[in-house]
């Protein structure tokens, strides 16, 4: 991460970007995706697992190998994608979008646009293009480029229609202790900004399925998944959970540049939840110093 940057002022500003400029991808960022590709390191998520991504270049909407990648109209002009691959399974999904999303911040650090697509895009286009391994999946993907000073009419349409300018409150998402209790950012103290970073973060037709209890002490903050019923049950797996590592992402990044030190546990508190819908993920425990 470029240290003159915040990343929490690039989570505050960044947006999906559909529309593209015609230029094309600057040597150095190419060079700079592909270094952080190669580093392993950065591909091993929260939970220990290793994701794959892919990096795709293409003019107009064809590969090299004359594919034509399928978005269904909704993108205009990439300059390439980004393709994760993971199995179909909860943490390897946790994980896969925990590294996604560092990258896609990396990128919009650098002046690039990026977009999440779980859904929107024809798996079996992209399949063609890349090697997928017994077990594995394309479970998102997406464009990157520079943003068109023109927004299309479309962009604006969608970010309407998802309401992704509309971000539900603090007292819809995060508790105090129990799910009895909403948490009142006030109340929050050092925890404040990192759990407004999940409530920033992007999530699939902005449903925002993250609820977060911040234990009474305020050492350690519990993540939980509201899933909407039936929602991506078509695609054959749990987009949701991506929205989850993207959000344990945002939370990570802003806990490390406030320099507030913990680590990821999976250790269910046993909270009684409010609804069936309701299930724990994961939670993050401050060190004791």
């Amino acid at each position: 991460m470029n240290n003159n940057k915040s990343i929490i002022e690039t989570m505050r500003k960044r947006q999906s970007v559909r529309t593209f400029d015609t230029k094309n991808i600057d040597d150095s960022h190419f060079q700079f995706i592909n270094e952080y590709l190669f580093n392993q390191s950065n591909l091993i998520g929260p939970f220990g697992g290793k994701s794959k991504i892919e990096l795709v270049q293409v003019s107009g909407n064809v590969t090299d190998k004359g594919i034509k990648l399928g978005t269904y109209g909704l993108i205009k002009n990439p300059r390439g994608y980004l393709v994760g691959l993971a199995e179909n399974s909860k943490y390897s999904l946790l994980d896969f979008a925990y590294c996604f999303h560092n990258l896609l911040l990396h990128l919009t650090e650098l002046g690039m646009g990026t977009c999440w697509m779980g859904g929107t895009f024809s798996r079996n286009s992209f399949e063609k293009e890349i090697e997928i391994g017994e077990g594995e999946f394309i479970p998102g993907i997406s464009p990157i480029g520079y943003p068109s000073q023109k927004q299309r009419v479309m962009d604006k349409a969608l970010r309407y229609a998802v309401k992704a300018d509309n971000k539900k409150s603090w007292e819809k998402l995060f508790y105090d202790a129990s799910f009895e209790v909403s948490l009142a950012k006030e109340n929050a103290g050092e925890w404040e900004i990192p759990i407004e970073m999940v409530r920033l973060g992007p999530s699939a037709s902005n449903k925002q399925p993250w609820r977060l209890v911040l234990s009474a002490d305020r050492t350690v903050c519990h993540f939980y998944i509201e899933h909407t019923p039936n929602y991506s049950s078509k695609l054959g797996y749990d987009m949701q959970l991506l929205d989850m590592g993207i959000a344990m992402c945002q939370f990570d990044l802003a806990c490390r540049e406030l320099k507030m030190e913990g680590q990821w546990l999976a250790d269910d508190p046993k909270i009684g939840q409010t609804n069936e819908q309701i299930e724990y993920i994961v939670s993050w425990k401050k060190f004791s110093h």
